[in-house]
């Protein structure tokens, strides 16, 4: 089972521990609704907290693998990409997300990209209700 089986595997099952076990200690996520990456592991596992409670009907409809990419700290890295669906402040999420794994076949690096613009709109506006609510850091 690759990581990126074990990810979509914790995702579904809304897992914080197999998430917490698949991440590097210095992964970053790239959102679509924040300009710079959430930092380390603690970071996004809250970012992840928040999803689970603002996602609904979640769910991975496909799966590419990917030859080594270059991730966007420059370093060519073996990736996958996961594609799914879910609903956000009443609106339907088409979206990927972009797992880089490190030399140790922990995701380093994840890059989401959501779609329509409405979405990603009513996503950001979910995630930051979420992070002020319920999570600490800067959710800009």
């Amino acid at each position: 089972m690759t990581a990126a089986d074990r990810f979509r595997a914790a995702v579904d099952e809304r897992d914080l521990a197999a998430l917490t076990d698949l991440f590097s200690e210095d992964i970053r996520l790239y959102s679509p609704v924040k300009y710079r990456p959430f930092e380390g592991r603690a970071a996004v596992l809250d970012l992840f907290k928040v999803l689970f409670r603002t996602f609904e009907d979640f769910r991975y409809i496909g799966h590419h693998t990917g030859a080594s990419e270059t991730s966007a700290d420059g370093v060519e890295s073996p990736s996958e990409v996961l594609l799914f669906r879910a609903v956000a402040g009443g609106k339907q999420i088409h979206g990927i997300d972009l797992l880089h794994m490190g030399d140790d076949g922990r995701i380093r690096e994840i890059t989401v990209m959501v779609r329509p613009q409405s979405a990603v709109q009513a996503l950001g506006e979910a995630v930051l209700a979420g992070l002020t609510a319920g999570g600490p850091g800067d959710p800009r």
